[in-house]
């Protein structure tokens, strides 16, 4: 079914909603060439999108709602959503949603700003939707300025998830510059973990050729990631046996030119991987794992520690370890961004859901709050995040 019919917009422009995929994949020169004026990351890429969509679960259960400005042949805005229906309960959502760090809008810098805000009302209009949730929001992201005057007038409200992203960037001229600032500690642990692995057999960090087949490593990856999930009571479909999305995912990261992919291996064995992409010069990790065999020797931090120096190195700005509130990343960060979410209700029925998830939020940090008796309440390290 498809919604798709130009609308007239101000300032000569059409707005236009795309909910038929075919139409969508049409989408892709004009969308191409918007994503590169716009600055775009990979997240809000054409093929980061297509390549979700064809690899999605629970596709019965979602629709494609792509929002789109024109000017002539030229595309100028996409608001790129989705909607899932969870236990009655439309939700509109980025597209992309679950393997996304960064959730944002393409908007051409010369955009007509009317258009855009004339898209985004009819989009809520559609009534395709109960309630909104869209997360992960940079400081600077530039759906911000769409939503500000909803958020003003209290149609859409700061949602109580949140999520930090971790960043290491400073003055250093060289990677060795970087290693030679952290402490003693950080210093000898490296080293003693590369001595304990190197008794093993050779050690080599490697940045994988651009030619290289990817398949034997994201096998790799799959299934340490799976050991590291049923370890701690989690799930991720991206890591299922036999699943297409990792694979579909990292070839558009290679087919952009930004896929990044280091590997350490002990005696021509991956005992660690981090797929990382590169966009507005800096180093963006998107899946890190290691091989719990040689947690003692920390292989994890050996990898990082090497990609952060071969960064610096290479005159990056900054390495972004991008969502997750790991420890592992805080210990390295000199800064950090905190990710919001908004989150509205169109219809009873997702004003419901909303009071539902606060009334569950609220009861939970009651649950959490210190026992009247003095002793500290059960605390943990936030959750790691699926990658």
């Amino acid at each position: 079914m498809t919604l798709r019919k130009r609308l007239a917009a101000t300032g000569g422009r059409e707005i236009e909603i795309v909910t038929a995929y075919q139409e969508f994949a049409a989408l892709a020169p004009a969308w191409d060439v918007l994503w590169q004026r716009a600055d775009g990351l990979v997240f809000q890429s054409h093929a980061w999108i297509d390549a979700w969509w064809r690899t999605a679960t629970r596709r019965e259960d979602r629709d494609l709602v792509i929002g789109l400005v024109w000017n002539g042949a030229t595309l100028e805005a996409a608001l790129p959503f989705a909607t899932l229906r969870r236990r009655g309960v439309t939700v509109l959502e980025w597209a992309a949603k679950e393997h996304s760090d960064y959730g944002d809008a393409l908007l051409a810098p010369d955009r007509n700003r009317d258009a855009v805000a004339a898209l985004w009302w009819e989009i809520a209009a559609t009534g395709r939707f109960d309630m909104l949730y869209l997360n992960r929001l940079l400081p600077d992201a530039a759906i911000r300025s769409l939503i500000a005057p909803d958020v003003a007038a209290g149609t859409l409200r700061p949602n109580h998830r949140s999520e930090i992203s971790y960043r290491v960037a400073g003055p250093w001229q060289r990677g060795t510059d970087w290693f030679e600032a952290q402490s003693k500690k950080t210093r000898q642990n490296y080293r003693r973990g590369r001595k304990f692995m190197e008794e093993a057999g050779e050690l080599r960090f490697r940045l994988m050729g651009p030619d290289e087949p990817l398949e034997p490593v994201l096998a790799r990856v799959a299934a340490l990631k799976r050991a590291w999930l049923e370890r701690h009571g989690r799930a991720s479909d991206l890591f299922d046996e036999g699943a297409p999305a990792l694979a579909a995912l990292v070839a558009v990261m290679r087919r952009l030119g930004i896929l990044h992919v280091f590997v350490l291996e002990l005696a021509g064995t991956i005992v660690a991987v981090s797929i990382n992409v590169v966009q507005r010069r800096r180093m963006m990790a998107f899946i890190t794992t290691y091989d719990p065999e040689f947690e003692r020797a920390s292989p994890g931090m050996v990898l990082m520690m090497d990609y952060i120096q071969w960064s610096i190195d290479q005159g990056l700005e900054m390495v972004d370890f991008m969502c997750g509130g790991e420890d592992f990343k805080r210990r390295f960060a000199t800064e950090s961004e905190r990710l919001d979410s908004v989150t509205g209700a169109r219809t009873l029925v997702g004003r419901l859901a909303m009071l539902a998830d606060n009334a569950g939020h609220a009861f939970r940090n009651w649950r959490a709050r210190p026992q009247a008796s003095g002793a500290p309440a059960d605390s943990a390290e936030p959750s790691p995040s699926h990658r």
